[in-house]
């Protein structure tokens, strides 16, 4: 019944395994791939036909992770998977990245991708095999796919690169970099580094790109017997058009795309096309003209043609730039008064607010995945509203691209940041793109910078990021920094480089082309470490370095320890002790498992009084000490007196004042606050108070030990 092809490599110690043949046969392309014992099943749907009007590519990868793969039931209501998570959306980036470039020029039949995980053994991460699993489907689909592509992990581990690292070992590596490509370039590249070398990093990605060689050769190998036939597809030359709109407006176009200004230029660029469109145009009025589709599809074209000879022939950008010069810096710092922290970061026409916050332990994310449930006490988001574009557009909730650009400042921002037990706060940064010309998400990474040095997070150096383009001709190519967006929209590559001034800690690369050389990125790695000293130079024209304090509208959090088995204590029945404590003295408080107990408030004597009623209800009271308490009873012989958390201590009624007291009213009432000694135990254990040896008005002792004994 099952015709099933399968192919199997030892890989990085563990074994590899890609089959076809035997699930979702109607796809396709559908294979099915595990590495250890994660699995993964990835499918390929394209329609036979392109949809009419489309003047672009519609494909759509999704990544999704089944609850059942790691044995679990998922949390909330309906005990079902939802929209998907953060991680999902990554990775449906990660996949898509690398393989959009390796389809054929002007292919537009609609195509889905998706990516399934089906099984997780929590030792081999699913997303490098995700990316494996849809290359090799989309090989066997028979679509104009000029793949395969092969993708890799590479950590650091002791010094030494390390291929697919598992899980487990994420935390001793100083990187995690994933790299995606074909047998002869790098498509893709997106890593977290603990301030590397450039060297490191071009060597890491030489590493790995080496060592998914041999999963390129299984896909081979897999197609050789299971791949359908190619699908008929010619792509259509738009060379006549291009020609004929040259002809027109070409002169119109270069001296357009040549004015600095965003809005003058692109104001230029749409005379020019209007001109273009009704002379050339196909219309009722000129039925001999252009098909509107295929003219639009030719002026795109043509735009990049001028903006790319220009560049490569003559050096010459869009805005008169050096190819390795920075936009003019502007950053400023504490630009909104009630924030925790906040900064202004300017490059040119890109902009944005970027926002620190801190919180306490119940401010920290509860992440929610095939590893089970974990806490995040750093989240970096990033938005992007239209009018930072001069344009009208949807406003909700984030997109992908808004996840993506937020998770690329997250990782570069991450490894300067401080250990948690020694700056206990929840961290959140908001990034408001304000204005966009050109990587806003190197623009977050800056102004993130300078918001948490402005709350006074003790990070370890300030991190900035700067972006780099490409233009890859036949005859020679051009490496740009800092580009632009309309350089990016028509350039080859976008390569975006973040650290601090001792390394590298975020990489991130992706490729228009059929891929690029190492000597390309080894340029572009130096280049863009130029482009960083200059913009971190700029920052610290408004900071320096973090604040020797937080900033005065956050919390202060005070951290202590207290014994595991007295955590009930504090906590009560169903809370109730702890909810008081919050309620009376107004600070926020939140115990760990080991007794680590975290008090915040913006107000000191709040922290204090917290803290003498959590140490009250923890340690005992000692022999000698005075106590303020409370008068909860009085009786003939005495008064009892709360004066340490719970515990109440008798004031016998020769210990209420230095004369003779003749009843105990005459000295207290319940409710009565006053000063007491602890003199010690009876033979029943009972605690003995003594007020007379203690001033009431100032809580100092008056008397010795010896005159207060009964």
């Amino acid at each position: 019944m099952f015709d099933i092809k399968r192919v199997s490599i030892e890989w990085a110690g563990r074994k590899l395994s890609l089959e076809t043949g035997r699930i979702a046969r109607q796809a396709h392309g559908a294979v099915y791939a595990t590495y250890g014992e994660t699995a993964v099943l990835a499918t390929v749907v394209s329609d036979f036909a392109p949809k009419p009007g489309l003047d672009f590519f519609p494909l759509t990868v999704n990544y999704q992770e089944k609850f059942f793969a790691a044995g679990r039931i998922p949390g909330g209501y309906f005990k079902r998977e939802g929209r998907p998570t953060e991680r999902e959306t990554l990775i449906s980036r990660l996949i898509d990245r690398p393989i959009r470039p390796l389809f054929a020029d002007g292919y537009r039949n609609e195509t889905q991708v998706i990516v399934t995980v089906v099984s997780a053994d929590g030792e081999n991460d699913s997303d490098v095999l995700a990316m494996i699993a849809a290359s090799a489907a989309l090989t066997l689909s028979g679509v104009p796919f000029m793949g395969p592509i092969g993708a890799a992990r590479v950590g650091v581990i002791d010094g030494a690169y390390v291929l697919n690292p598992p899980i487990g070992d994420y935390d001793k590596s100083d990187l995690d970099l994933v790299i995606a490509g074909t047998r002869e370039a790098v498509m893709m590249v997106e890593s977290e580094a603990y301030e590397l070398t450039e060297d490191q990093m071009l060597g890491a990605v030489s590493f790995g790109h080496k060592a998914f060689q041999p999963v390129i050769d299984a896909i081979i190998k897999l197609a050789e017997v299971a791949a359908r036939e190619p699908r008929d597809f010619t792509p259509v030359s738009r060379d006549a058009e291009i020609a004929r709109i040259m002809e027109l407006v070409g002169a119109e176009l270069k001296t357009a795309y040549f004015i600095p200004k965003k809005d003058e230029r692109h104001a230029a660029v749409q005379a020019a096309k209007a001109k273009a469109v009704a002379a050339l145009q196909r219309s009722d009025a000129n039925p001999d003209g252009i098909d509107p589709g295929a003219f639009k599809e030719a002026f795109k074209e043509l735009e990049s043609r001028v903006v790319r000879r220009a560049i490569v022939e003559e050096g010459k950008r869009i805005d008169a730039r050096p190819l390795d010069m920075v936009r003019q810096i502007v950053a400023e710092v504490g630009v909104l008064p009630r924030t925790h922290g906040s900064s202004l970061f300017t490059r040119g026409e890109t902009q944005s607010i970027v926002v620190a916050t801190l919180g306490t332990g119940e401010d920290e994310q509860y992440v929610d995945g095939l590893e089970g449930t974990r806490k995040e006490r750093f989240m970096l988001h990033y938005n992007f509203p239209p009018f930072s574009v001069g344009e009208t557009g949807r406003m909700g909730s984030p997109g992908r691209r808004e996840i993506g650009h937020g998770k690329l400042a997250w990782r570069a921002m991450q490894a300067v940041l401080p250990k948690h037990e020694d700056f206990p706060y929840t961290i959140r940064l908001v990034s408001e793109i304000t204005e966009s010309n050109g990587s806003s998400s190197m623009a977050t990474v800056c102004g993130s910078s300078l918001a948490l040095m402005d709350a006074g997070v003790p990070i370890s150096r300030p991190v900035a990021g700067v972006a780099m383009g490409l233009i890859k001709e036949d005859d020679g190519y051009a490496v740009l920094t800092d580009i632009l967006g309309d350089e990016d929209h028509l350039g080859d590559m976008d390569f975006k480089v973040a650290g601090t001034e001792k390394g590298v800690t975020s990489l991130q690369m992706d490729i228009k082309i059929a891929g690029i050389t190492e000597e390309i990125m080894k340029v572009a790695l130096e280049q863009a470490h130029r482009g960083r000293m200059t913009i971190l130079a700029g920052m610290k024209q408004a900071l320096e370095a973090p604040r020797g304090e937080i900033g005065a509208n956050a919390p202060r959090i005070v951290q202590i320890s207290i014994p595991t088995d007295k955590i009930r204590d504090v906590i009560g029945s169903g809370g109730k002790v702890i909810r008081e404590i919050v309620e009376k003295t107004g600070a926020k408080i939140n115990i760990n498992d080991d007794g680590n107990v975290q008090i915040a408030s913006s107000n000191q004597e709040a922290i204090d009084a917290a803290i003498t009623w959590i140490r009250s209800l923890t340690s005992d009271p000692e022999v000698g000490m005075i106590y303020k308490g409370k008068v909860v009873k009085t009786a003939d012989f005495g008064a009892f007196v709360n004066f340490f958390g719970p515990k109440d201590g008798l004031v016998h009624i020769s210990q209420l004042a230095a004369r003779r007291v003749e009843k105990t009213t005459d000295v207290v009432k319940e409710g009565d606050e006053v000063y007491v000694k602890l003199m010690g135990f009876d033979d029943r254990g009972k605690i003995k108070l003594s007020m007379k040896v203690v001033d009431q008005s100032t809580g100092q002792e008056v008397a010795r030990d010896s005159d207060a004994a009964e």
